[in-house]
C-alpha cells in the first residue's frame, strides 16, 4: 500500500505549518520504505556502517520518543530499544522485524502528535537532560523537521542503491 503524503501548506499560522512539515517528513520515510522486501529494509548502506531504511525507522522511533515522550512530557520511559539509552543500538536492523520496527515508530509518531496537539502552545517546555536545559515544543518540532530531512536525504540513497528509485 502506497504511503499518502499531503503536501505542507504554504500560508498557516507557524504551528499548523510546523505540523504539516513535520507530517510531511515523516511520509517521506515511510515513502521511501513501501514496496521493499524485509531483506530489502535490512540491506546496509555500505561496510562499516550499519545504516539501513530500517534502522533509520528504527532510530526514528527512539528520536520521536524521547523528544516528545520523555523530554516535553516528562514521561520516564526507556527507549524503544536500548535500556542503556544508546541511539545507536537502533540502526542494528539485524535482529529486527519489519512489522514490529515500523509499529513502534508509527505508535511513537502517534504519541508525538497527541503530545503536540494536547500542549498548549509551542512554548511549552521540557528538560533536555542530555543539554542540560529547558527547551521549547517549538524547538523540538524544528529539531524533529532538521533530523527527519537529514535521514530522509540517508533514506534517498539507500531507496536508489535497492531499487534505482530517485527522488520525491
Amino acid at each position: 500500500m502506497a504511503t499518502e503524503r499531503i503536501p505542507p501548506p504554504v500560508i498557516a499560522e507557524e504551528r499548523e505549518m510546523l505540523r504539516g512539515f513535520l507530517d510531511y517528513q515523516r511520509a517521506t520515510l515511510a515513502m521511501k520504505c513501501d514496496g521493499l522486501s524485509e531483506e530489502e529494509l535490512r540491506r546496509r548502506s555500505m561496510p562499516p556502517s550499519t545504516l539501513s531504511l530500517m534502522g533509520l525507522v528504527r532510530h526514528m522511533a527512539e528520536v520521536e520518543r524521547a523528544w516528545f515522550r520523555r523530554v516535553i512530557n516528562g514521561e520516564d520511559v526507556p527507549l524503544v530499544w536500548s535500556d542503556e539509552g544508546d541511539y545507536q543500538v537502533a540502526y542494528d536492523a539485524s535482529a529486527a522485524g519489519w512489522p514490529e520496527s515500523f509499529a513502534a515508530w508509527q505508535d511513537e509518531v502517534e504519541h508525538a502528535r497527541r503530545i503536540e496537539k494536547e500542549a498548549a502552545s509551542l512554548e511549552v517546555t521540557g528538560h533536555q537532560v542530555r543539554w542540560g536545559q529547558d527547551v521549547s515544543l517549538r524547538l523540538v518540532m524544528l529539531h524533529m523537521l532538521h533530523e527527519y530531512a537529514r535521514h530522509n536525504g540517508h533514506a534517498d540513497f539507500l531507496r536508489e542503491g535497492i531499487d534505482g528509485t530517485v527522488g520525491a
